[in-house]
């Protein structure tokens, strides 16, 4: 008769072989993958030799493996809880340390175990305390402390894996905690506690498989079929569930007293048609699929609670200019990256417009012609930087922006693509955690890629329709200031026509003033309400720019501080509008001169650079800094003047230099100044546009 002893340990021997058979098929992994598979069949040798020497009442000798097996999983333990430091070299040190200690300590044990066989059980018991016991109860206090630190310094991420194996191996260390302290207090070994030890074993197997499945370190790599799986686990079900049918009918059987027979019939047919019902059920089976592939398989992300995290990430906050970190942050989090950094498409160029932990300057863009653009255009690919590096042929004839390989954290560019059309990319640090980037990664960062492009191609239609809103605001307000004008037009010319009559009457002169006066502040007033730079744009012809910019600087004189014309280069000329361009100079002067203090420096130079004409405006007024630059310099209607100010100047000034065919850019400091820089092509003198 087989003893409850050979039984328990036998079913712990059987399911940790099932356990070790999975974990060998799979592929070779990392350290802590091949710990747990050395544990693994550790315990089960442990568990089969101890079912043997039971069979032939030798079960002392299972001490002789027993200190081996716990061995492994402080092993196992230890490379889980070294994981978790960040100073890998200091804490490859304290493993290898606590792995030649617990080494030796394991040896200690064999020998008392061999001493114990050959010298006697007294020879084991040092003052009144069984030493291999207490030494066997060290080792479970120690794989006790181990979960314990392994729990409270996992993260909250990987805490969902991590909770199933501290549950099951706390389980067999607790009990032999309890076994083995219950020993020392009796001074003797409970047979039946020892006897249950394997079940125990046992129970924990389905906890460390839940912990395994669903901790991307420790995966198996074995695919099987879905369909496969599908049909075994329904027919296993079915089978489940007609054995535990039987059963019940034979007992309603057996005392059901006359009824039984009745009862029994009714209860059989009608367990067969309700698994009828259940199998023929469509709800049923998809559900059933459901539960396979979300337990039965593993992928290297969970994409239920990716998406949910990356839409919550781009989606947790209003549609402002926000969206755009927000954006970075979504993709970055997928893939465990730091920080990344926008580039939008402005103009003729894609410039960067948002960062997220990563530092970019304002000179990091790319032109629209740019190598780079068309085949992020053309092929939709996402540019793993690291892989271009070691083979540039991968990628045909690309070429990267020199900034962009400047960059030593820089990892990915990620296309935005909407309609087939390039909005803009991403560039994305490298992560600590990735080691590789493979199909995977790349299928779910593209397809996250598409809706953060959606995102932002709706954030600029939505702030250009503000734009445009705000531009029939303000023509409105243009008609009516047009109406008060024509009012205040009607009165002066009123004056006029009867000055002719009554200019010797002084009570006419004294009115005639005080009309003047009145229409002269409702026209301040207009003028504080509506200030426009806007000039009627003439013929297009060459402008000698320094002879332009003499004037401006004349007319401008009577300003504070007054500025200083520097022209380094003379008889450059350019394709524009004089007025239109002396306008935009005259409104860039007058900016400088509102930020700087009457004993400050307004200079406006002129010089030259390869084939364009350079002109600065610099003034060491008050500065701006990088945030007001980005967001609000160029917007149109936002002013930091108040009511005095119509924030359109500089904006048109950028409109009307870009169809000119030039570009501005702005260099500023904060309490040191601020200089406007206008690229201008150069023209031959006399010579039409």
């Amino acid at each position: 008769m087989i003893s409850l002893g050979i039984l328990s340990y036998g079913t712990g021997t059987l399911l940790f072989l099932v356990m070790s058979l999975v974990l060998l098929t799979g592929q070779q992994g990392r350290s802590r993958k091949n710990a747990l598979k050395f544990a693994a069949v550790v315990s089960t040798g442990w568990l089969g030799f101890t079912a043997v020497a039971i069979y032939y009442d030798v079960s002392f000798f299972s001490y002789l493996v027993e200190p081996v097996r716990s061995f492994s999983w402080l092993l196992f333990l230890g490379y889980i809880l070294v994981s978790s430091v960040t100073d890998t070299r200091m804490a490859s040190r304290r493993l290898r340390k606590a792995i030649l200690f617990a080494a030796s300590y394991t040896m200690l044990l064999v020998m008392i175990v061999l001493y114990r066989l050959f010298a006697g059980p007294a020879a084991s018991i040092f003052l009144g305390i069984d030493v291999l016991f207490a030494g066997l109860l060290l080792v479970a206090i120690a794989g006790l402390v181990l979960v314990e630190q392994i729990m409270r310094n996992s993260h909250v991420e990987s805490r969902r894996a991590v909770k199933y194996l501290c549950i099951g191996l706390g389980v067999i260390f607790a009990y032999d905690f309890y076994l083995y302290s219950n020993a020392l207090m009796f001074q003797t070994l409970d047979v039946t506690l020892w006897e249950a030890r394997g079940f125990v074993n046992a129970m924990a197997v389905p906890v460390l498989g839940i912990a395994i499945a669903r901790d991307p370190r420790l995966s198996l790599d074995i695919f099987v079929s879905r369909r496969m799986v599908f049909h075994t686990t329904a027919l296993l079900g079915t089978g489940l569930y007609l054995l535990a049918m039987g059963v019940g009918g034979y007992y309603i059987r057996v005392y059901g007293g006359e009824w039984g027979t009745v009862v029994q019939a009714i209860f059989l047919f009608g367990a067969g048609l309700v698994l009828m019902v259940l199998l023929f059920s469509s709800r049923v089976r998809a559900s059933l699929r459901v539960l396979i592939n979300k337990h039965f398989f593993h992928y290297k992300y969970d994409y239920r609670d990716e998406w949910q995290r990356f839409i919550h990430t781009l989606s947790s906050g209003p549609p402002d200019d926000r969206l755009r970190e927000r954006a970075i942050h979504s993709l970055a989090e997928i893939i465990d990256s730091p920080g990344g950094a926008l580039w939008m498409r402005s103009m003729n160029r894609f410039v960067p417009v948002s960062s997220w932990q990563m530092k970019v300057a304002d000179s990091d863009a790319v032109d629209r012609d740019h190598p780079l653009i068309a085949f992020m255009s053309e092929r939709e690919w996402l540019i793993d930087i690291d892989e271009f590096e070691r083979d540039p042929g991968l990628y045909g004839n690309l070429e990267l922006p020199d900034w962009l390989r400047r960059m030593r954290r820089a990892w990915l560019v990620v296309p935005l693509i909407v309609h087939d059309h390039l909005l803009g990319f991403i560039v994305l640090s490298r992560s600590p955690a990735q080691s590789h980037f493979n199909w995977e990664d790349s299928d779910l960062v593209k397809t996250a890629a598409r809706q953060v492009a959606v995102h932002l191609a709706q954030l600029e239609a939505s702030q250009a329709l503000a734009e445009a809103q705000q531009f029939e605001v303000r023509n409105r307000l243009t008609s009516y200031v047009m109406h008060d004008l024509k009012n205040l037009i009607a009165q002066l010319s009123l004056v006029v026509s009867n000055a002719a009559k009554h200019k010797g009457n002084p009570r006419f002169m004294e009115d005639a003033i005080v009309t003047v006066d009145n229409s002269v502040q409702k026209m301040n007033r207009l003028l504080e309400h509506l200030r426009s730079d806007t000039m009627q744009t003439t013929e297009t012809g060459t402008v000698e720019l320094c002879e332009m910019l003499g004037e401006v600087v004349q007319t401008m004189s009577n300003g504070r501080p007054v500025p200083k014309l520097d022209c380094q280069a003379v008889g450059l000329h350019s394709h524009a509008d004089r007025d239109r361009c002396g306008a935009i100079i005259g409104h860039l002067i007058r900016n400088a001169q509102d930020a700087t203090p009457d004993d400050g420096r307004v200079i406006v130079r002129l010089f030259k650079r390869a084939d364009r004409a350079i002109i600065e405006v610099q003034d060491t007024g008050t500065g701006m800094d990088e945030t007001f630059i980005r967001e609000r310099l160029f917007r149109p209607f936002d002013s930091t003047k108040g009511k005095a100010g119509t924030g359109i100047g500089v904006y048109e000034a950028r409109d009307y230099v870009h169809r000119a065919g030039g570009d501005l850019e702005v260099i500023s400091r904060v309490g040191e100044g601020t200089t406007f820089r206008v690229r201008l092509p150069l023209a031959m003198p006399g010579k039409m546009a």
